[in-house]
């Protein structure tokens, strides 16, 4: 086969661009040939780009030339096609194509580029094995579904700059080679060839350099800022990803969240949809309380306590343990449940709750069979007027078995909302085609935002028995825990100025007011355990910087993943990102990571050894 030079043919149009009022026009449209149908003396072809598809008709009698060059095409050959637009045939019209009114009638037909046999066609709408798809990525991107994601991504991250640019923001980029700091994961390290046995880290964050920015007088600082942790992987987290980075000086709180509500807005907007600001908000003990996880899912009913529901003697006769509390909650528009039905899901309900640690396992109650026993009429009566069902849906009641005060309990009932609350989210999956009362409507319906404040400033490590960060070391806490002394008396107590942002039951970002003073940071450091040597290792640039003046500050960071995930409506990460890594942290299509030379290992001073 001879393949074509394009020469001086210049492209006029693109193959999404054609409409009916262009008819009788010449173009000259290029692409790769998503379909060929062989007619005899009519050839069809429908031809891609990014923008959408073209119908080309080739007439053996008007354009014997371009005809024969179209009987040696195929799928995913690069052609130029230079014609004339004209209206289709009435009847002939193809409504699920935007050029569905229109075809080009080729006079001339260039064959640019052939393409072996491919293993899977990109004009199929859905290919089952990721890891041919990720294997040959090139191919999944032309698939008009992951062109859509990347436009997506592109005009959100676009819209976010354009807003925070508007906002008196600077983007300023920080480096990606720096030294390993405590950020929760495990960092990616770098081996220097010049400094022998040391190591850049691969930044998990910005976050020391953008309080560095405050320090250096930027005053507003963002970044759609690339991070690396080395993490187990799941659907939504990738070992590189992107971030939203952003960075305020002399900010209350509130600042915070009328930028970010801003972004999100201009965000949504560009992916066609609106917001309705500001947020609702909600401590970290009330999400607990009502829906026992931090970044609760706003469309689905909060838990509802019924502790005070339950007399002493009728927990004594139900034999449910006293201390305990008793929570409930809906299961939307589940329908009555037969007994068996019942049955097999209060089985699957013991199994998913298993123990508490020392505490024997929760349990269910049955309100069905409470009705069924006049005694406990009343106590159905009260557990519905509670939760407040509508006609269709049906509750859930859980109990701990009374078998002896359990081991955990040590007045603080958090472990056993956080038990119920999983079973709540476990429940809604499960159940999740029967929701109709949260189909979507509009986007202020669908998209539910929250703001989650007030988390707790340290928690506790079972394997090291010591306290640590729950969110990063240089988190300021609340100023009155910070003067009571709690730090040292009663960490646990201690409340950050520290807060996420969630939608519909996912963790988009999370933030903090930041320590601006040297002396309340190196107290921190006290608190968690580091010495003040040990500290003035690790972090005595930083320690130093604020000596200088240092302004109060505060940010935060959002993925910019998971929003364009959301917005292009896709189940994971890597439909959204162009070269995503598999769950075992994968690049398939260039086989990376792979063993590197015995030369690049001595010029690094490293030998690699075999695992025990």
């Amino acid at each position: 086969m001879t393949l074509d030079f394009l020469g001086t043919l210049q492209r006029t149009h693109k193959c999404g661009d054609l409409r009916s009022e262009l008819a009788g026009q010449p173009v000259v449209l290029m692409g790769w040939v998503n379909r060929r149908r062989d007619h005899g003396n009519l050839i069809f072809l429908d031809l891609r780009d990014r923008t959408g598809i073209t119908q080309i008709v080739l007439d053996k009698e008007a354009s014997p030339v371009a005809h024969a060059k179209a009987e040696q095409a195929r799928p995913e050959y690069v052609v130029a096609v230079k014609g004339t637009v004209r209206k289709r045939d009435a009847g002939l019209e193809n409504p699920n194509m935007a050029t569905g009114e229109i075809e080009v009638v080729a006079a001339e037909l260039l064959l640019l580029n052939e393409s072996k046999t491919p293993p899977f066609s990109p004009a199929e709408d859905a290919i089952a094995n990721e890891e041919v798809r990720l294997k040959y990525r090139y191919l999944d991107l032309r698939r008009a579904e992951m062109q859509k994601n990347i436009e997506v991504r592109h005009r959100v991250a676009l819209a976010i700059r354009q807003y925070l640019s508007g906002e008196g923001f600077m983007e300023i980029e920080t480096p990606y080679m720096t030294r390993s700091t405590p950020e929760g994961a495990r960092d990616y390290l770098v081996p220097s060839r010049v400094h022998a046995g040391s190591f850049y880290a691969l930044p998990q964050s910005p976050q020391i350099f953008k309080q560095i920015l405050m320090i250096s007088g930027c005053d507003r600082y963002f970044q759609i800022a690339r991070c690396f942790r080395d993490e187990d992987l799941r659907a939504d987290r990738q070992p590189e990803f992107t971030q939203i980075d952003l960075e305020m000086s002399f900010p209350q709180m509130d600042d915070v969240f009328r930028t970010v509500e801003g972004f999100l807005n201009a965000a949504f907007l560009a992916a066609g949809q609106g917001l309705t600001a500001p947020f609702p908000r909600m401590t970290y003990d009330e999400a607990i309380r009502l829906y026992g996880i931090d970044k609760p899912d706003m469309r689905l009913p909060a838990m509802v306590e019924l502790t005070s529901t339950f007399s002493a003697e009728l927990r004594e006769t139900l034999k449910i343990e006293a201390a305990l509390p008793v929570v409930g909650f809906v299961i939307p528009s589940v329908g009555t449940m037969s007994g068996t039905q019942k049955r097999a899901l209060v089985d699957e309900i013991r199994t998913n709750l298993g123990s508490s640690g020392g505490a024997g396992g929760l349990d269910f109650l049955d309100t069905a069979r409470l009705r069924t026993n006049e005694a406990f009429v009343p106590l159905a009566d009260a557990i519905a007027a509670a939760m407040q069902p509508e006609s269709a849906d049906d509750l859930m009641v859980v109990i701990t078995p009374k078998l002896g005060t359990p081991a955990k309990w040590n007045g603080d009932a958090m472990w056993i909302h956080k038990k119920v609350g999983l079973l709540r989210l476990e429940l809604a999956k499960k159940f999740a085609d029967k929701h109709k009362r949260f189909e979507k409507k509009n986007a202020a319906e669908d998209y539910k935002f929250l703001w989650v404040t007030d988390f707790p400033f340290f928690e506790w490590d079972e394997t090291t028995k010591t306290w640590t960060f729950a969110h990063h070391p240089f988190t300021s806490p609340h100023e009155d825990d910070l003067m009571s002394g709690r730090l040292t008396s009663d960490p646990g107590a201690v409340r950050a100025l520290a807060y996420d942002i969630v939608l519909n039951g996912t963790e988009l970002g999370s933030g903090s007011i930041r320590i601006h003073r040297q002396d309340v940071q190196s107290e921190i450091f006290r608190a968690l355990g580091m010495s003040d040597e040990e500290a003035k290792e690790r972090f005595g640039f930083f320690l130093d910087a604020l000596e200088y003046g240092t302004p109060p500050h505060g940010g935060i960071a959002l993925g910019l993943d998971r929003i364009a995930m959301i917005l292009a409506g896709a189940p994971s990460l890597r439909e959204v990102i162009a070269f995503p890594k598999t769950a075992k942290a994968i690049d398939l299509m260039v086989d990376a990571p792979t063993p590197v030379s015995d030369i690049q290992l001595r010029d690094l001073h490293i030998r690699t050894v075999a695992r025990s």
